[in-house]
């Protein structure tokens, strides 16, 4: 072999062996992040499935606490407490019990896929206290009715969604839950925010919890209640909580009315927030549950995780 000839071979190896050692390395780079993302998938799925457990511990103790004191629920039982993160190996869990029969059912707008006029003025009161505009009540009572007749007032049916950029049509049924709020008409980022604290969706109509409802709901649902009189309401509640209707009715002054099958001392719904972090990863999760059945655990109406 010459010299040009050796040269030019020894070229070429040099070239082979660099080229090995770049797979090389490339090959160990993506088996070190398959590695790490395998640890991180197997992390994230047993994050979700402490999730799980967590809602399953929840059931548990709002089942308990209906065999323990009945139908009576208010602030100061265990359920309602906000207890700090529990560790546990490689990771803890945190989450809250929200009693949803303390706020506004939007549902309870339409009986019967009509709208019920009694709880439309209700919900005007509410949104006129939170100074949000009246006209939202005609939008969603539109959206959840079962005509396609538009109220007077900022009310919307198919014609109007229909004529969106991205068209699509009215559900003509109760909501599912909050979020499909975004869907409605005039229900934008800031004023689903105001409203979120003082409102929920539940798939049946609902009496509203007076030991827990806030202020501002109960001066909407409560005829002649003035906001002010409430906050005395809920005040003087921090220290007791009402035993049965006739207890709460006691404290209403001369001109405040309200029809006992619109009240109640106890809930039967509870919104579940989970958060739940297991090694590197960290995985939500929400449940509202349906606790209508004395003798079973509450039942799932529907799960969110992420």
């Amino acid at each position: 072999m010459n010299r040009h000839a050796h040269g030019a071979a020894l070229l070429m190896a040099m070239a082979i062996m660099a080229f090995a050692a770049v797979a090389a390395a490339a090959m160990l780079v993506a088996l070190s992040t398959w590695s790490r993302q395998s640890g991180l998938t197997a992390d994230h799925v047993q994050a979700e499935e402490l999730v799980i457990a967590g809602g399953d511990w929840t059931r548990a103790m709002l089942y308990d606490d209906r065999r323990a004191s009945g139908e009576v629920d208010y602030p100061g039982e265990p359920w309602a407490l906000r207890l700090p993160p529990m560790p546990f190996e490689n990771g803890e869990l945190a989450g809250h019990i929200d009693d949803q029969q303390g706020l506004f059912n939007l549902n309870n707008l339409v009986q019967n896929g009509k709208l019920d006029v009694v709880q439309y003025a209700h919900f005007q009161r509410l949104l006129s206290i939170l100074g949000l505009p009246a006209a939202l009540a005609d939008a969603l009572a539109d959206w959840i009715d079962a005509d396609g007749v538009a109220q007077p007032a900022g009310g919307a049916e198919d014609a109007y969604y229909a004529a969106l950029g991205h068209p699509y049509l009215t559900a003509n049924r109760p909501l599912i839950d909050l979020d499909e709020l975004a869907l409605v008409r005039g229900f934008d980022p800031d004023v689903r925010a105001r409203l979120a604290p003082f409102v929920t969706a539940l798939p049946t109509t609902t009496a509203l919890n007076v030991n827990t409802a806030s202020a501002e709901v109960l001066a909407a649902v409560v005829d002649g209640l003035d906001l002010d009189s409430a906050r005395l309401l809920v005040a003087a509640r921090s220290g007791m909580f009402y035993r049965n209707n006739a207890d709460f009715l006691s404290q209403l002054g001369r001109n405040a009315t309200v029809p006992e099958s619109d009240i109640r001392v106890g809930s039967d719904y509870f919104l579940v927030t989970l958060r739940v972090t297991y090694g590197k990863t960290l995985a939500r999760g929400q449940l509202l549950l349906a606790r209508t059945d004395a003798t079973h655990w509450p039942e799932v109406v529907w799960r969110k995780t992420r």
